[in-house]
């Protein structure tokens, strides 16, 4: 049974940066990708970034240029660092694995990221 463990998150103020990680444990095998997906009060579940086990990534239109995913597959990890946070960036970020080959999917709970002075 895969489990996917996040951690980071919490009050920043704008122009700050915080830094989520979600680990992922019970093993997995075959491509992948794995990433953040993010849910503001009352809108739609949205992609953050994602990156792909031959390592491809791809960005949501409003974080680009401003966050950068990158992942550890010795630990099975990936990292969400989020630099010039806005307040629109405000949301509960989930992590997110799909396994490709086995077509199955998992989610974390999610952290609260909330950006305000």
């Amino acid at each position: 049974q895969v489990q996917l463990v996040e951690s980071g998150g919490g009050l920043v103020q704008p122009g700050g940066s915080l830094r989520l990680s979600c680990a992922s444990s019970g093993g997995f095998f075959g491509t992948y990708a794995m990433g953040w997906y993010r849910q503001a009060p009352g809108k739609q579940r949205e992609l953050v970034a994602a990156i792909t086990s031959d390592g491809g990534s791809n960005y949501g239109g409003s974080v680009k240029g401003r966050f950068t995913i990158s992942r550890d597959n010795a630990k099975n990890t990936v990292h969400l660092q989020m630099n010039r946070l806005k307040p629109e960036d405000t949301a509960v970020y989930y992590c997110n694995l799909r396994l490709l080959l086995v077509k199955e999917e998992y989610w974390g709970q999610g952290p609260q990221v909330t950006v305000s002075s």
